[in-house]
């Protein structure tokens, strides 16, 4: 993204040419982003048997998907569709793992049934594995009991978690793997979501270790994702590169104890390897909303911008109050005035310029009916927490790079939406 001559510019292309070309409102990314955050991470790390998997419930479209996977990355799926969607996009079934919570058992067969690696959440689901599936390879996610995010809604770790068994909890599930023969091939973390300070991870990634010191042969440890981005103009940027670095040699350091000490699981030469599974990290700065202008309406206390999206596209503000950066596409520069970003949804809890509290106005450069309103940092979990609420369509998808723009999903019809045909 870039402003040139108070015009904003999404992969080289002007917001209104983009608009004009797919309609309102529209979903952009751009591909160079994607590309850039991947290799800043790959880069960071450095202990070199490791795996960065895409955390896809952040963003499933494939095309996006394809650009990861030449990226080199895996995929951390949460559900059948994401596992459908990664093997749609050309991921090998080993490139990908299914973490499941308080699923069906007909989702961790399908899982099985498409050889790709079941991460269990809890001791239940561990002895169900062991009694139809003896003798497998398993995965299981442990609760460390430390949590981090940006919100409560977002906290994946600590006692008020859903997640994981937890780190306590280690002789039972040694013992439910011993007594059906599962080879316990890896342990996964994941303490939330936004994290933007690297201790934070790296404390639990140490519980983590601790608890790896308990299984043999471990094939791998994931400590999963949570790295967040600035949402805020003035929200410090996560130094990549200290987190990289205190990630690989934490690692190393436990790999060099444990396999001096003759304990398999660690060895570096015995393949052990290192997982991370970032989402938001990855997609999220790629990712924009345009929305048109509908309806203007000064009141005593706000005034109005009524545009033709809302929470049903984007709902991070109305569910967790967050806040995205907006920008006038065509006087990104002005001065601002007092404005509430409004969408067109039939709830009044349906505006852009809010915190947990409810509306807040926002400086803002003057809006009028037909301009351009770009919502920023929506590549993660924008489109994929979409929904037709109010029988809306869901927006198009498009693709930018130097300039050119392709349509990777086409915008949702009133027919999709009721009869599930094109």
């Amino acid at each position: 993204m870039e402003i040139r001559d108070n015009i904003l510019h999404i992969g080289g292309i002007s917001a209104r040419d983009l608009v004009d070309e797919f309609k309102s409102p529209l979903y952009v990314y751009e591909e160079d982003t994607i590309r850039a955050r991947a290799g800043e991470l790959k880069n960071a790390i450095t202990f070199a048997n490791k795996e960065i998997k895409f955390a896809c419930k952040a963003n499933t479209n494939l095309e996006i998907m394809k650009v990861l996977k030449d990226e080199g990355m895996g995929i951390d799926a949460v559900s059948p569709g994401e596992i459908f969607a990664a093997l749609k996009a050309g991921f090998a079934p080993d490139r990908i793992l299914f973490t499941t919570n308080n699923v069906l058992w007909e989702e961790i067969e399908y899982a099985v049934s498409k050889n790709v690696l079941a991460n269990l959440d809890s001791l239940s689901q561990l002895r169900m594995f062991g009694e139809r599936f003896p003798c497998r390879d398993v995965c299981v996610r442990i609760n460390p009991n430390v949590g981090a995010g940006h919100h409560d809604h977002v906290i994946t770790g600590g006692p008020e978690s859903k997640f994981g068994i937890n780190y306590t909890e280690v002789d039972d599930i040694k013992d439910i793997a011993e007594k059906y023969r599962l080879r316990m091939t890896g342990i996964h973390q994941h303490i939330g979501s936004g994290i933007l300070e690297p201790e934070m991870f790296i404390k639990a990634m140490d519980v983590l270790l601790e608890t790896a010191k308990y299984f043999d042969d471990l094939s791998f440890i994931d400590f999963g994702g949570g790295i967040g981005v600035p949402y805020r103009e003035n929200e410090k940027r996560i130094d990549i590169a200290v987190l990289g670095k205190m990630i690989s040699e934490r690692f190393a350091s436990f790999a060099d104890r444990q396999g001096g000490g003759g304990h398999s699981v660690s060895r570096e030469k015995d393949g052990l390897k290192l997982v991370i599974e970032p989402g938001r990290y990855l997609v999220a700065e790629s990712g924009f909303l345009l929305a048109t202008v509908a309806s203007i309406k000064a009141e005593k206390k706000h005034r109005f911008v009524g545009i033709d999206t809302g929470f049903n596209h984007l709902v991070r503000p109305a569910m967790y109050g967050s806040y995205h950066q907006i920008l006038h596409t065509e006087k990104a520069e002005n001065p601002g005035v007092k404005q509430v970003i409004a969408g067109n949804l039939c709830e009044s809890g349906d505006t852009f310029t809010r915190d947990e509290n409810g509306i807040v106005d926002r400086d803002l450069p003057l809006f009028n009916e037909g301009d351009i309103v770009c919502l920023c940092n929506a590549g993660a979990y924008g489109y994929s927490m979409a929904s037709f609420y109010n029988s809306r369509p869901r927006p198009a998808e498009v693709l930018v790079k130097e300039g050119s723009a392709k349509l990777i999903r086409r915008r949702e019809t009133y027919e999709e939406i009721f009869t599930g045909s094109r």
